[in-house]
Order: C-alpha cells, then structure tokens, then sequence
C-alpha cells in the first residue's frame, strides 16, 4: 500500500485591508493530513511564494526551494514531523515595500509592519479556521531569503507571541544602515525564538560581513549556538534559489525537531 500522497492548495487573489495588491496563497498539507483526522499540526509561514513548490514560477525558471519533495522525504524517513506550510506569494515590485521594516532614504520601503498585519490579523486566522494547525507560538514558524530574511527577523522580534521559530536565509542586514542589528539589540526582554541562520560563503564580502554581525547581536542577545541558535555559514553558496533549495531540509529538521529528538534533547539536559 502507497502512503499517502502530499497536496498543495491555492487560495487566490487573497486580499488585505492593509496593502494595496491581491496575491495567491499557497498552503502545503503533508502526508497523511486527509487520513489521520484528528491530528493538528504546526505551521511554517514562508515569503517568496512563487519560488518554493513550483519550478515554472520560480524567480529564477526551473530553481524552486523543492519545500514539498523535501518535507516529505523527511517525513517519510521518521526525520521530521509533519507540518503544514504556507507560501505566501509576493507582488513583483511591491516586494521591496513590503519586506523591508524602515524606510530607506533612497529605496524608500518601510511596510514590512503592514505586511506584517496580512499575516497576522488576516492570512493566519483564515488558515487556523480552515487546515487543522496547532495556532500557538510555539508551532508557528515564519521563513525567507533575503529581503525575505529580512522581514522574517523583523517580525519575529516585533511578534514573539505569534511567531517561535524563524528560518533567517542569506538576510539583507544592511537595509537602511543595518537597522535590523538594532532591532536585535535593544528588544527586551529577549525574545522567545528558535532561529536558524546562513550565508553562503560566495554571496559577496558584504553578506558575509552582515551576517556574522548579526549573528554577534543574537549571541548578544542571549541566543546560544546549538540551543536556540543555529548560524551557518555554505562553502561556496550563492545567493540563489538552488542554494537556498539546498538548505530546507537541515531548516526544517532545526526549526521543528522530531518529538523523538526533543525528548532526547531534554533528557540529555537531565
């Protein structure tokens, strides 16, 4: 017998009070989801839409994240439980407005905070009514590259208490001065978050920089490696879909650990 299969539902033309332009969801439902139905499951919110189940609508044509094939490897090996994820799908121009949290002088931006309200007040009650989730902080997780790591970081420190668990890849730090650096720095008392960080080491001088500057504000913070923080650097990764691809699994293995691997986490603590 076949297990079952993994399904990919679009809401579109989703609408907000708060921005201006429509734009498609996408909501990932794992194995298992129509058979099992009693079970609720956390959620892993994700930018960039386009470019995560679906290889002719990828930014960069043929190059998507593969998010669904790896989930589900992952799950069918007993490596990750299941988890619902949604991608939510940016609006071409306005993608810079939207992900960016401070307006910069000369690239303007700033409506990140607004972006910020689709999600919170409008796309994830829509989604809890809808899918079977486990709503609580503690099983909702936000992701993105770049621009997209950018607004993720944002809004997990501006909203612990919706967000736990974030996936921060190859994050533009140095939006308006690196103000995200001082986001980090001066939210007190410290956020409750599990977050996962990278660059690869091919996506300039700069990046690289960014990055290890934000991983000492974390550190800073009160974030420790291999507890509530991982920082990685990628030999030779670039600032790409297929780089990013690469990196889901290890992602989603650190941000929503197997309940077998927590509780040998805990008892090793003992």
């Amino acid at each position: 017998m076949h297990p079952p299969n993994a399904t990919l539902h679009r809401h579109e033309r989703f609408h907000s009070e708060f921005l201006t332009d429509d734009r498609d969801v996408l909501v990932w439902l794992p194995p298992g989801y129509d058979v099992d139905t009693d079970r609720r499951y956390p959620v892993l919110y994700m930018h960039d839409g386009q470019n995560l189940f679906d290889p002719d609508t990828a930014f960069q044509k043929g190059e998507h994240w593969r998010v669904g094939e790896t989930a589900s490897d992952l799950i069918s090996a007993g490596l990750l439980d299941p988890l619902i994820v949604v991608g939510i799908h940016n609006t071409g121009e306005e993608r810079i407005h939207e992900y960016t949290p401070t307006r910069d002088a000369r690239l303007g931006g700033g409506l990140a905070g607004a972006y910020g309200r689709l999600i919170i007040e409008e796309l994830k009650p829509l989604v809890d009514r809808t899918y079977r989730t486990r709503p609580g902080a503690e099983h909702t997780g936000l992701g993105g590259s770049s621009l997209g790591g950018l607004a993720t970081l944002h809004l997990g420190f501006t909203h612990p208490g919706v967000f736990s668990r974030l996936a921060v890849h190859s994050p533009s730090v140095w939006w308006d001065q690196r103000a995200i650096l001082t986001t980090v720095r001066q939210t007190r008392p410290k956020p409750v978050l599990r977050l996962w960080v990278d660059m690869g080491t091919a996506e300039g001088r700069r990046g690289l920089d960014d990055a290890r500057l934000l991983k000492a504000a974390l550190v800073g913070a009160g974030y420790v490696e291999g507890v509530d923080l991982h920082y990685a650097e990628f030999e030779g990764a670039t600032h790409s879909e297929r780089a990013w691809a690469a990196r889901v699994g290890p992602m989603l293995k650190w941000l929503f650990p197997t309940t077998q691997m927590t509780q040998a986490s805990y008892q090793g603590r003992r």
